[in-house]
């Protein structure tokens, strides 16, 4: 999967990740179509998670 999918608007996504993980900053949470990656590798960094578990947690919302 080369695409995110998010269910409604990027900016309640963007939201509920920096009210579920309060050290994200709107520069992390930048989106800019295209370029899913550098998001992805931004949100791995500083949650610390995988890539396929950031997007079910996008997915979902």
């Amino acid at each position: 999967m080369n695409q995110l999918n998010f269910k409604g608007n990027w900016r309640e996504v963007a939201g509920k990740l920096k009210q579920r993980y309060a050290n994200l900053t709107d520069d992390d949470l930048s989106f800019v179509e295209g370029k899913e990656e550098q998001l992805l590798g931004r949100l791995l960094k500083k949650i610390g998670t995988t890539k396929e578990k950031i997007r079910d947690l996008i997915s979902k919302w």
